[in-house]
This record gives C-alpha cells, structure tokens and sequence, in this order.
C-alpha cells in the first residue's frame, strides 16, 4: 500500500489571516517502508515572516524570496501523491493550508478523508499524554538529535517512524 508522509511548515497559524505555506515536504513508503522517492520544495509566501513562525522553523523572508510559489510546483506536488493516502501529523492544520492554496488558485481541495492523522491516533492511543511530534519521538525512543528546528523533509521522515509505531509495525 502507497502512502505519502507529509509535513508542511507556515507563515503562522491561520490562512484566512493571509498566512501561507512555505515548506513542503514529503515521504514515499510503500507497505509502510520508505523508498527514497521524496519531494521536498521551499515556497515563497509573498509576505512578511512573523516573529513566531521565524522562531519555530527558522526560515526567514529573505531566504524563501525567490523561491517558488506553490502554483508553480502544485502539478509536480500532485504527481508526487497521486490518489494515494495521505499521512499527517494534526491533518486538519495542513489540510486547511493545502486547501486554501488550492483555492487561491481555483482548484479543488483535498476531502479530509485522503488523510490519515497521526495527531488523531496518538490521542487514541494515548490519551492525557503529550502527543506531539518530539514526545512521541520520546516515547517511542526514537533518535531525533539531528532535528535543531522543524523542517518538512526531517519531519517527515521521523514521521515515518512515528506512524509505524503507532501501527504497532516496528
């Protein structure tokens, strides 16, 4: 079975406030293996960086300018995913990125029901528990020492990780 493990990163916490995607990243796997198909892409938000968002992954305006805008890699991102599932850590928050980019852009959104959350089945499995991507980690006993700040690509390969063990595959 073909999955996608994705992350994204934001210009903060709301789309309808003008904030916007500017990372993407992605994982392939495959019967829950990674294949080493990836996609990864910066974007350029066409807007200031707040504080906050700058804090939490490190990525500044002047870096993401010239980088280019999700209407130009929205083809190369859905042939990357194909129909297949999609797998998000809290889907609801990058969902609603993704679908209003898409709507920017006149296209239809991603239904919720292409995701599978791992926010959501953490919480099932551990409920009252700190279920964030770092206390899972910890839980698990997973190695992230190399992750300084979030980064979609990172992310979504300790995603990977995290998915499988909440399936009980690893």
């Amino acid at each position: 079975m073909r999955e996608i493990v994705l992350v994204t990163e934001t210009t903060g916490l709301d789309p309808r406030n003008g904030h916007r995607l500017i990372e993407i990243g992605a994982v392939e796997i495959v019967n829950s293996a990674p294949t080493g198909q990836e996609f990864h892409r910066y974007l350029d938000p066409q807007r200031d960086m707040p504080a906050e968002a700058f804090r939490v992954h490190g990525l500044s305006k002047e870096f993401l300018c010239g980088k280019p805008l999700f209407k130009d890699v929205v083809d190369e991102f859905f042939a990357f995913i194909g129909g297949n599932r999609l797998v998000i850590h809290n889907a609801p928050f990058d969902l609603l990125f993704l679908n209003a980019e898409l709507t920017l852009l006149g296209r239809s959104a991603l239904p919720t029901s292409c995701a599978v959350d791992t926010l959501a089945l953490a919480r099932q499995r551990f409920p009252g528990s700190p279920n964030d991507l770092n206390a899972l980690c910890s839980r698990f006993r997973l190695d992230i020492s190399s992750r300084r700040e979030h980064g979609t690509l990172l992310d979504a390969k300790i995603l990977v990780e995290v998915y499988a063990k909440l399936n009980g595959n690893r």
